[in-house]
């Protein structure tokens, strides 16, 4: 059976996303915001400038849910968001002054459109839109209960069992209805919801996935990062706390708190990776905290050499910081096209292997004959690694010392971060040594994960209650994994039976 062809047949598929055997980069899976009382009908078209600026959270695809005289209109296009939504009949097609967006890194496959969000459902009440970033932990355990309750699924986005839980609780209004839905759902989450005559937002409990507040004129605004404030020209207000239930209607602004509270744990790849770096994210700008992360890597493993070389464009700022720290010359050492087409859409391996080499070029007249340290945000499965080394080899570099301004990823995610098995991550499969061999470097170096606490500004980690979201570095997930659970579960029983079976 084609991959196409399983997409649609198999309903129980979440997020599960083809990547080609060449696409090293761990990916976000979506980027949210909403815009309420927007002058005249622009809901739509500020919530797609906002888009814009999440364009990095999400790819693939990206739709817009508006309200306008208590009746909806909702476009889903896969692409992004400059094609899919920069007309100037935009008002005119998705009029209102509210709407919600979001912008997403989706499943492949034919079956992948019945997922682009924002998702809609008519309820009693009214019809409901709701935009979701990050991933529920608990998806399939309430899909299979929903489903024999006798809901009927049409998609396989973890999303759609939240409109479920909204339709199905016996609360009165809306707002209760969302919290008892909420109430239920587990993992990491940021989510925006509207109704005919509210904007919802709500983080999920320890503040894994990021969600901002900002003001617009008299209009307020939820988006995942604060650059889709400035790129919209709203002010920022604050972050909107872990837990935290935000209503927006005509009334104003209302917050709840509808959980008991617990310690923020805000998600560290966002620092690492993900964000904008000019985004401030809780509080802390991220290209700060990179340029951070740079100077302790710098501190924690040095070099002898000629030219610090970042890996672009998100190793720039660590690498910044490493040759202010380190006292060697910052160069472009390698040189990033901006308008290459995704290398995994090319119709055969020795296109994508020219792909790959036209993304990333290294700039020979800075690095031929010098000693070169090599800053990456992050080391995956190495395999984009070993392809940048070998190319700075090949155009002249003397020694290659390559540096990782994160430490070594050692365990999968659940909470909204597509990132390959543990039998697939590097660092969980070889020794530092085994490690260096492998990519074909002269020294390897990782940042710690106390170095990474300390360019948070937040000193050393406590283990027994640590102060972020770390658990690709140190195994310790935040939340309980009941999906995770229950398969292992079922093997270890298919196990036991198959045993039984033999024994017999």
């Amino acid at each position: 059976m084609s991959r196409t062809a399983h997409a649609i047949a198999d309903p129980v598929v979440h997020r599960a996303h083809w990547r080609d055997p060449e696409d090293d980069q761990p990916r976000l899976e979506c980027g949210v915001c909403g815009v309420w009382g927007a002058a005249d009908t622009d809901g739509a078209s500020i919530v797609a400038l906002g888009l814009h600026a999440l364009q990095h959270r999400g790819q693939e695809a990206c739709g817009i849910a508006s309200v306008h005289q208590a009746r909806f209109h909702t476009e889903r296009h896969q692409g992004l968001v400059g094609d899919a939504f920069g007309g100037s009949d935009l008002s005119q097609r998705l009029p209102g002054s509210a709407a919600i967006g979001h912008t997403r890194y989706s499943t492949a496959g034919g079956g992948f459109a019945r997922n682009i969000q924002p998702m809609f459902a008519d309820l009693d009440s009214g019809g409901i839109a709701i935009a979701h970033n990050g991933n529920l932990t608990n998806f399939h355990h309430l899909r299979k209960i929903l489903v024999g309750e006798g809901a009927i699924f049409q998609s396989t986005s973890d999303s759609e069992v939240i409109l479920h839980l909204i339709a199905r609780s016996r609360k009165a209004k809306i707002v209760d209805r969302f919290i008892d839905a909420i109430g239920r759902i587990e993992g990491g989450y940021a989510l925006v919801c509207q109704t005919r005559s509210k904007m919802i937002g709500a983080r999920d409990p320890l503040g894994i996935r990021p969600l901002v507040l900002g003001r617009l004129g008299e209009a307020w605004v939820l988006a995942s990062e604060t650059c889709a404030l400035d790129t919209i020209g709203a002010e920022f207000v604050r972050d909107v706390e872990n837990g935290e239930v935000i209503v927006i209607d005509h009334e104003g602004l209302k917050s709840l708190k509808p959980f008991p509270e617990r310690p923020a744990r805000p998600c560290l790849f966002e620092y690492v990776y993900f964000s904008r770096p000019d985004s401030v994210v809780n509080g802390r700008s991220v290209y700060g905290v990179r340029k951070a992360m740079g100077r302790i890597l710098a501190r924690e493993h040095p070099a002898e050499a000629d030219v610090v070389v970042p890996v672009p464009d998100s190793g720039v700022p660590a690498a910044m910081g490493f040759a202010q720290e380190s006292g060697v010359p910052y160069e472009m050492g390698i040189i990033r096209s901006h308008y290459l087409g995704r290398t995994f859409i090319q119709p055969s391996q020795g296109a994508r292997q020219k792909g790959v080499r036209m993304k990333h070029s290294p700039n020979r007249s800075v690095i031929e004959g010098k000693r070169v340290i090599l800053i990456d945000d992050s080391i995956v499965r190495g395999t984009t690694s070993v392809k940048l080394v070998r190319a700075v080899r090949a155009a002249g570099a003397k020694e290659i010392h390559l540096r990782s301004a994160s430490p070594p990823i050692l365990y999968p995610d659940f909470y909204g971060i597509d990132m390959p098995s543990r039998d697939q991550l590097l660092a969980a499969n070889k020794s530092l040594e085994e490690m260096r061999q492998y990519l074909e470097v002269d020294s390897l170096g990782f940042l710690s994960v106390d170095g990474l606490y300390e360019a948070m500004g937040a000193g050393p980690r406590d283990p027994r209650h640590p102060q972020f979201t770390d658990h690709y570095f140190t195994g310790d997930y935040p939340t309980r994994l009941l999906d995770r659970e229950i398969e292992e579960g079922g093997r270890e029983e298919a196990a036991r039976q198959l045993s039984l079976l033999v024994s017999a």
